[in-house]
């Protein structure tokens, strides 16, 4: 059988940004960190949802679409707040065909309800590669 391999062993340090950050910044931090997209944490630092650069560009062009300011909205208005997360100790194997089975590409890693990290597609194909994938 093979060996199980931790994500906490493959996760990284998330990318964040604060839900009352606006579309703007949060883009820059996407660009600046060459990253598809960003946990969104409240001001007590805890997990409140996901933002993607498909997110990001939603939200500008609808808004040039109606007259408004690109960028204005607040990230909290246009995030992902329904968001599946893991934990350190679960199997890579297991997480990456839940990754699959909903088409995400980054899961927030928390550990008894403290965001601790994040593991994302190309994690997970190191990992398996790493063990011989």
């Amino acid at each position: 059988m093979p060996k199980s391999i931790e994500v906490r062993e493959y996760m990284r340090t998330p990318r964040t940004v604060k839900h009352s950050a606006t579309v703007s910044e949060a883009a820059q931090v996407i660009i600046e960190n060459r990253v598809s997209g960003i946990v969104v944490v409240d001001d007590d630092g805890q997990l409140v949802g996901m933002l993607s650069e498909l997110d990001c560009m939603q939200a500008i062009v609808s808004t040039v679409y109606n007259g408004g300011t690109p960028g204005a909205e607040k990230v909290k208005d246009v995030m992902t707040k329904d968001v599946a997360v893991n934990r350190p100790s679960e199997d890579i194997i297991t997480v990456a065909a839940e990754m699959l089975k909903h088409k995400h590409r980054r899961r927030p890693i928390v550990d008894n309800g403290k965001l601790v990290g994040q593991i994302s597609c190309r994690q997970l194909l190191r990992a398996i590669k790493d063990f011989g994938g």
